[in-house]
């Protein structure tokens, strides 16, 4: 299809209302899917009800390889599927939904600038955790990741994802970083998200933006992941204002709700933070 008719495509299915059958893809929450990738899905999930707009999640062993961009979540709203955060908040503004618009320019820039501190920092710590630590690599990732498929083609696809993620590590260099030197970044992004955050409710006053949500998933499924240790929890749990504000998004969104929730998962197989 040419870009043309892609971009009319889109235009299109942007004018229909949003259908009620929409679903999110995800992999298996009980045996398969990492911390990474369990906190973008929340992410998007918790985006999608501070719109309002319904959504199923639907857990899938290859939901990675369902993806058009190779990567979960993704979206299946109408004939249009769509991955990761940035591409599904624009295709659900196109819809006439956003969390944003009552900003000025200087805080839309503001806001994208801490979203890309989550993504550089957070995103990639949860990343690095997972792929470039022995202890994690061989106790918990490739096992989980590797869970749907029988030997050997689970040890092959896991040793695959290793490498691809290690080069990404070398070339941005983060190869080289020890567990420590990651954890002082962690907790860096943490002092800065809570310096911005403060006393308000959501990082931009009364109103959940993007920002919000994103926030929200990468710091939740921190708090509530078992891990080898509690090293990354604890990084999180040193600032109260995060904490509190990952408990108001959890009750305010979440809590109560009988719908299918990697939030609900996650506290469940862990604890819950109202305890």
């Amino acid at each position: 299809m040419s870009l043309v008719a892609e971009a009319f495509v889109t235009q299109l299915a942007a004018t229909e209302p949003w259908p009620e059958n929409a679903a999110l893809y995800q992999q298996l929450k009980e045996d398969q899917i990492l911390l990474s990738d369990n906190a973008s899905s929340l992410a998007v999930q918790a985006f999608l009800q501070m719109c309002n707009l319904p959504i199923r999640v639907i857990c899938r062993a290859n939901a990675e390889y369902m993806s058009p961009s190779g990567k979960v979540p993704f979206i299946h709203v109408g004939n249009q599927v769509v991955s990761e955060l940035g591409p599904i908040v624009q295709f659900v503004k196109a819809k006439g939904h956003s969390l944003s618009d009552g900003l000025d320019e200087v805080q839309k820039a503001e806001m994208k600038a801490y979203m890309e501190l989550v993504n550089n920092m957070l995103l990639t710590a949860e990343l690095y955790l997972q792929w470039c630590d022995d202890v994690t690599v061989e106790e918990i990732t490739h096992p989980r990741y590797g869970s749907p498929y029988p030997w050997p083609l689970n040890r092959i696809l896991s040793y695959q994802k290793q490498w691809e993620v290690r080069r990404k590590m070398k070339a941005i260099g983060w190869a080289g970083k020890t567990l420590e030197q990651v954890l002082e970044d962690v907790d860096q992004c943490c002092h800065a998200l809570s310096q911005r955050l403060g006393t308000q409710p959501y990082f931009f006053n009364k109103q959940p933006t993007e920002l919000d949500a994103l926030v929200f998933g990468h710091l939740f499924t921190i708090l509530t992941t078992q891990l080898i240790t509690d090293e990354l929890s604890e990084k999180v749990k040193n600032y109260s204002n995060l904490t509190a504000f990952c408990r108001r998004i959890e009750q305010q969104y979440f809590e109560g709700q009988e719908r299918d929730s990697a939030a609900i998962a996650a506290r469940s197989s862990k604890r819950s933070l109202l305890r």
